[in-house]
């Protein structure tokens, strides 16, 4: 009985994890680089000086309201940190604001200088931090609906893995190399006994950024509407109407100054409501990054007295529970160690998903009654194994690529940087179905290794933020950045010899008859 329950648990573990394997590739590898997400903002925008007092945003970004939107509505400004790339407001017009900027514009860009600035239109790291649970191409709903599905697959698959592995501890240990099925099986046991409880944490806590999504019914049966549910998890400073008297609105830095040590921890936005009128309000809200919990407390000033006169209620048990896990799985609270322990877990865990692929090839290719004559089913999983392992990395350079050659003032410029990372993968998963597998695998992990060390070498020459100088001012976040290049660079152009050099032992076909005869 032990050992048929071990092989359902087996087969079950091969097609959850086949059947979404690739959608989890894609979601595992750009969930990863997003913990990187500040680091490629800037990067991105190689136009902006390097922030060194928050405080200096804010008050440029007050002058800037102040003179391009006083009467409107509100404001909202970002407050970045050392690592960001800038700092961003936003106004909605109100009562005697001029209602367009600029052909349009209610927002604007604030540099580390406090000056607004015009940069290139990027989504940068943004991108892959959205398209890891909000894909793209398609509605919100329908991509966390896929994401979601496949996250549940992914547990089903983990969990099933530690069943049917029962000596999968010992076999870590274990790592034989040249002997085919084998050693794919070692690999891949490996990628996943070393970050075990990191994949479980982080599929686990991925599914409940989605519970009210995908299991909605607690919600509906507790409350009347959503609006009352998002007032308890988002609570906001009681609203307060126009007076229609003018009165000069607080020096907002020395309201963050205030909040920033009552709240214990960095405020990373700000929101203003009438300001320049007598009832104006600003609103703070504490960084993501000083907690786990992802739910961060607020506080509320009089907008010309600077006088505190609201603080959002504490948290509930269930409230506490639901930030700590979203905050457990974005890691913003990490520090530079931990970021570089989620990295490198989120490595391991797109490697074991990347071996468990191809594991599912390899064990098939030695049962196959001929193996140069392969049906369908195989050479569509071996050719798509190709197009996303090593295709989608190529085209996430691509993308990186796309920032750097696409004309700065481009209309619909970051738009254009996503589609050049589907077109380049378009045109990858194309050649993967018409090239030989083996020769594809070389080629496609070639091409990314070439793309990412040529990278920094680019910035030497057509920017002023190269390597050498990033060292030399002591830049460390860009430096990180490129030296990352090289090192991943370096990786890829390790696999693509390792697959070169690689010679499968040969293998004489046999007709169907005889497979039968010899499994009999």
């Amino acid at each position: 009985m032990k050992t048929g329950f071990r092989q359902s648990q087996a087969t079950l573990h091969t097609w959850s994890g086949l059947l979404v394997g690739w959608v989890l590739f894609v979601v595992f590898l750009t969930g990863t680089t997003a913990y990187w997400r500040e680091a490629l903002n800037r990067w991105a925008q190689p136009e902006l000086p390097a922030i060194t007092d928050p405080l200096t945003v804010v008050r440029g970004a007050q002058a800037f309201l102040t003179r391009e939107a006083p009467g409107a509505d509100s404001w909202f400004i970002t407050v970045p940190t050392t690592r960001s790339a800038s700092g961003s407001v936003y106004w909605v017009p109100g009562p005697g604001t001029p209602p367009k900027r600029d052909g349009g514009e209610t927002s604007a860009t604030i540099d580390g200088a406090g000056h607004p600035v015009v940069a290139r239109a990027t989504r940068g790291g943004d991108f892959f931090y959205r398209f890891h649970f909000d894909l793209f191409y398609l509605p919100v709903l329908w991509s966390r609906w896929i994401v979601g599905t496949c996250a549940m697959f992914m547990l089903v698959a983990i969990l099933t893995g530690i069943v049917t592995h029962k000596k999968i501890f010992r076999d870590f240990f274990t790592l034989r190399r040249g002997k085919g099925q084998r050693s794919w099986l070692d690999g891949h046991n490996a990628a996943a006994v070393l970050g075990l409880p990191f994949h479980v944490m982080i599929t686990y806590t991925g599914l409940v950024t989605l519970a009210t999504m995908l299991m909605p019914w607690a919600v509906v049966a507790n409350y009347s509407d959503t609006g009352s549910f998002a007032g308890i998890l988002y609570p906001q400073a009681p609203v307060v109407a126009r007076t229609g008297r003018a009165a000069p609105l607080v020096d907002l830095a020395r309201v963050v100054r205030d909040g920033e040590a009552r709240l214990g921890g960095p405020v990373d936005a700000i929101l203003v409501t009438f300001a320049g009128d007598a009832a104006a309000r600003v609103t703070l809200a504490r960084s993501s990054q000083a907690s786990l919990s992802n739910f961060t407390p607020k506080l509320g000033y009089d907008g010309v007295s600077g006088r505190l006169i609201w603080a959002s209620p504490p948290p509930g048990g269930a409230q506490v529970t639901a930030g700590a896990m979203i905050g457990l799985h974005a890691g913003r609270f990490a520090d530079a160690a931990i970021r570089w322990v989620y990295f490198l877990c989120g490595i391991g865990g797109t490697l074991m998903v990347a071996s468990g692929l191809v594991l599912w090839t390899v064990k098939r290719r030695e049962k196959l009654p001929d193996p140069a004559r392969p049906h369908f089913g195989f050479r569509l999983v071996e050719r798509l194994n190709v197009g996303f392992i090593a295709g989608f990395p190529a085209a996430m350079v691509g993308f990186l690529w796309a920032n750097r050659l696409l004309p700065p003032l481009l209309p619909q410029r970051a738009d254009a940087e996503v589609n050049v990372l589907f077109a380049i993968w378009g045109v990858l998963l194309l050649y993967a179905f018409l090239r030989k597998p083996t020769r594809a695998w070389v080629d496609l992990l070639g091409l990314t290794a070439g793309l990412l060390l040529a990278l920094p070498v680019f910035d030497m020459l057509a920017t002023d933020r190269g390597l050498p100088r990033t060292i030399a001012s002591g830049d460390w976040t860009l430096a990180g950045v490129d030296l990352t290049f090289l090192a991943v660079g370096g990786a890829f152009g390790w696999m693509a010899r390792a697959v070169a050099r690689h010679r499968a032992h040969p293998r004489r076909a046999r007709s169907r008859a005889a497979a039968t005869v010899l499994a009999g």
